[in-house]
């Protein structure tokens, strides 16, 4: 199509992308918040049966899920609904746990709202990566939006720990709906030089979500309060994302090209520029290989494994989301057991990945995706392993090895959600970027079983963290690079490996650049 390349030929980071990056930006500092926000609002107090506290309260037994049967015996049994708990209230005034009595033998359910939670991402990443191809990336943005604003408020408001699960549920869907299309709907704005960086800022508005729910979290000790005050703000960033456009790009390719021609005349507006005007409807028309008009075929996700080019691509990159994610929460989820303050770790834990994610934009603006993608999976595993080495005593180190591990995998998926977008062609972008984080997701999911090893070897499931991400990486030494090309946008451009232009495609759009020499984004 004529204006396949025109935002990398003809325009800088003009003020258009700075204010859509922002509005783009905005609701990612606070998707961390609601992944991780169980940490507080599941927390569980110190608690006792309130039968010990009102007839024995001079006597408790040592364990606060059962009470004494009689005054003059030692006998317990175990504390039933029918009497109750109490709760102490001076660190939390109320948690999901002690508004349900989510304790003793009820105390996995506090796990089974987490992974009904990651259920809903896991769905989401299903359904909304395939829902941005057919019906636009920005109305899979607008529409996780405000299922964030409504379902998480929802959840705030729930009567019973039922209908809070299915809330937050759906609150996962939504939310990982919009990490999917927010990214490749900014990609497909922004010229090709700043991509990376824009990744880096978008990641780096995630690592600050953790801090921001460390602050929020001390400041508002009631879980309703706390979920409404995480929930709220999507209503704002619903209203507004409605100012940014549709991707160009979709459109041409969906044969709506008006709308296209619109959306390209609003920006050159916005920039302040003059040759809009010699943009036509003509020069947007989508083509095929033969440069005839095409129709927009209906694919599949099935359609990212048929031709040998886009089978590679997803099965490396699976291999890549798999293993960034498996060993990043079992880190994340194992740091506790260095006894640090709740409110701490979340601190530590946005801290630490800052520095590595400054490293990760320059590696991947100036040395390439695959190189660094490669890099932090085979550092993560170094760290881990060298982990093994380091004796259990020396706790600062057994800390720095653990943190900056887990940093070198936040950034080894920063570029997977960066290097992925590029490799997909834009009418299979958002499906190929749902099915990969989807395989994310179960990385998260069969990660704790992998840490259950350790009923045999304390040291094996470092070992299976250690050496699976430096497996995954190789496949990646074998697909093409990104760095400085253009987005493609059918599958057979990804399979004559169109990411560089080479003496055939470049007479092939010698024309193309002619016909827009005037025109300026």
């Amino acid at each position: 199509m004529a204006l396949k390349d025109i935002l990398d030929k003809y325009s800088i980071f003009s003020p258009f992308q700075s204010i859509m990056i922002c509005v783009l930006s905005l609701p990612l500092t606070f998707v961390a918040t609601h992944n991780l926000m169980q940490i507080f609002t599941a927390a569980i107090p110190p608690f006792q049966c309130r039968s010990n506290i009102t007839l024995y309260h001079k006597r408790l037994p040592p364990d606060p899920c059962t009470r004494f049967v009689s005054y003059s015996t030692n006998d317990t049994e175990n504390c039933s609904e029918d009497y109750g708990w109490e709760y102490d209230s001076s660190e939390y005034t109320s948690t999901v746990i002690s508004e349900w009595n989510l304790v003793c033998q009820w105390e996995s359910l506090k796990e089974v709202a987490q992974s009904v939670y990651m259920a809903g991402v896991l769905v989401g990443a299903m359904v909304y990566g395939p829902f941005a191809d057919r019906f636009g990336r920005r109305a899979a943005v607008l529409w996780c939006l405000l299922q964030v604003a409504v379902m998480g408020t929802g959840a705030s408001l729930s009567p019973n720990f039922t209908l809070y699960c299915v809330f937050r549920f759906l609150s996962g869907m939504g939310l990982c709906g919009f990490i999917i299309n927010d990214l490749s709907l900014a990609m497909e704005w922004v010229p090709r030089k700043y991509r990376s960086v824009v990744s880096i800022f978008q990641s780096t508005c995630l690592t600050i979500g953790q801090i921001i729910l460390a602050g929020l979290g001390y400041a508002i000790r009631d879980w309703r309060w706390l979920q409404r005050a995480l929930s709220l703000p999507y209503f704002l960033f619903f209203i507004l994302a409605w100012w940014v456009p549709e991707s160009f790009r979709w459109q041409i390719l969906a044969d709506r090209s008006q709308q296209a021609l619109d959306n390209l005349n609003r920006v050159a507006r916005i920039n302040g520029k003059k040759g809009s005007g010699s943009v036509t409807l003509e020069m947007l028309k989508p083509e095929d290989q033969n440069g005839e008009p095409s129709a927009r075929k209906k694919l599949t996700p099935f359609d990212l494994f048929r031709t040998p080019v886009m089978r590679k691509i997803t099965i490396s990159l699976c291999m890549s989301w798999f293993s960034s994610s498996f060993c990043y929460f079992a880190l994340a989820m194992d740091i506790q057991r260095f006894g640090l303050n709740i409110y701490l770790v979340q601190i530590v834990f946005g801290c630490s990945d800052l520095a590595l994610r400054v490293l990760c934009m320059f590696t991947a603006t100036y040395i390439g995706r695959r190189f660094s993608l490669c890099f932090y999976l085979l550092l993560a595993g170094i760290f881990i392993l060298s982990g093994l080495a380091i004796p259990t005593d020396m706790t600062i180190l057994q800390i720095c090895a653990t943190l900056l591990a887990k940093g070198s995998l936040s950034s080894a998926i920063i570029c997977s959600y960066l290097y992925t977008a590029e490799l997909y062609p834009t009418v299979l972008r958002q499906t190929g970027v749902g099915f990969t984080n989807m395989i994310m997701r179960l990385g998260g999911v069969v990660s704790p079983i992998a840490m259950m090893t350790k009923i045999y070897f304390d040291f094996l499931p470092f070992i299976i963290f250690g050496v699976v991400p430096i497996i995954c990486a190789v496949p990646i030494m074998f697909l093409p690079e990104t760095l400085n090309s253009p987005l493609l946008d059918t599958i057979e451009e990804v399979e004559k490996g169109y990411w560089k232009d080479t003496p055939d495609t470049k007479s092939t759009k010698t024309q193309e650049t002619q016909n827009v020499q005037g025109t300026r984004l």
